[in-house]
């Protein structure tokens, strides 16, 4: 049966999922997805991610990669799983790709953002489950520094979880982009890269945030970077401040404009 190579870009809300992969007795977001698609499709059909969040962990840009029955344009494909999806996941583009086209590695670059809120109302349940809760004073001048050390390319093995990569990989990434910036109520973390490691982002953040409020010298950033184990690096931010915004791809693997 012929077939269309699509990317669905999609947008969900965290806080019901364990995480992206599918698992047997838990709710997943490709496995949500992957039931959706063999309703839609009468039978079973692979949805590929760009990359797994992590439970908790929301997304309004996660790229997902499909090859569905020919008949299925991505405008019909998009509207037809709006319908049967949960409130919680949303479909809110589809592109036409080429054939070789691999959501996790034809990708280019992924950008996430964290959420620091900093005010009394972040206890607000519109709030507490987007936003990481920091109440002790934060030193802002220390965050930009911290986030400024992480430019460029670096060997990121202190701010990963042991051994969730191969032996043989030197956990090098190429950050683009690492800034902080106010926000009313509080503070947005935004950072791009061409690769991320398992809990890099939270990893990174947490021991930011440790750097602002006086807990640990600036310089532990720089000892972090050279640091051939984990030992050392603060806990991880909590997953629910966490969010995919976008995954870019090269602009030739789209055979319409994205």
């Amino acid at each position: 049966m012929p077939t269309r190579t699509l990317q669905l870009v999609l947008h969900y809300d965290g806080t019901g999922f364990s995480g992206w992969q599918r698992q047997p007795d838990r709710r997943t977001v490709q496995g949500v997805l992957e039931d959706a698609l063999a309703r839609l499709c009468a039978g079973p059909v692979a949805a590929l991610g760009s990359g797994r969040t992590d439970a908790g962990v929301h997304a309004r840009g996660q790229a997902v990669g499909v090859r569905v029955p020919e008949r299925w344009t991505s405008d019909t494909l998009r509207r037809a799983l709006n319908a049967v999806l949960p409130h919680d996941i949303w479909v809110a583009n589809a592109h036409d790709m080429r054939e070789d086209f691999h959501a996790r590695y034809s990708a280019s670059s992924r950008r996430y953002s964290y959420y620091i809120g900093t005010d009394a109302s972040v206890a607000s349940p519109f709030r507490r489950t987007i936003e990481w809760a920091v109440l002790k004073p934060i030193t802002r001048d220390a965050l930009d520094a911290a986030a400024a050390k992480i430019v460029g390319e670096h060997a990121f093995r202190a701010f990963a979880v042991r051994g969730t990569a191969p032996a043989e990989d030197d956990h090098r990434c190429r950050i683009a982009l690492a800034q902080w910036s106010d926000r009313r109520g509080g503070l947005v973390f935004e950072i791009e890269a061409n690769r991320f490691l398992h809990h890099m982002v939270r990893f990174l953040v947490g021991t930011m945030t440790d750097v602002a409020i006086g807990r640990r010298p600036l310089s532990d950033m720089d000892d972090l970077l050279t640091a051939s184990t984990n030992d050392d690096v603060s806990p991880p931010a909590p997953a629910h401040a966490l969010f995919l915004d976008i995954v870019r791809y090269p602009a030739e693997l789209y055979l319409t404009a994205p």
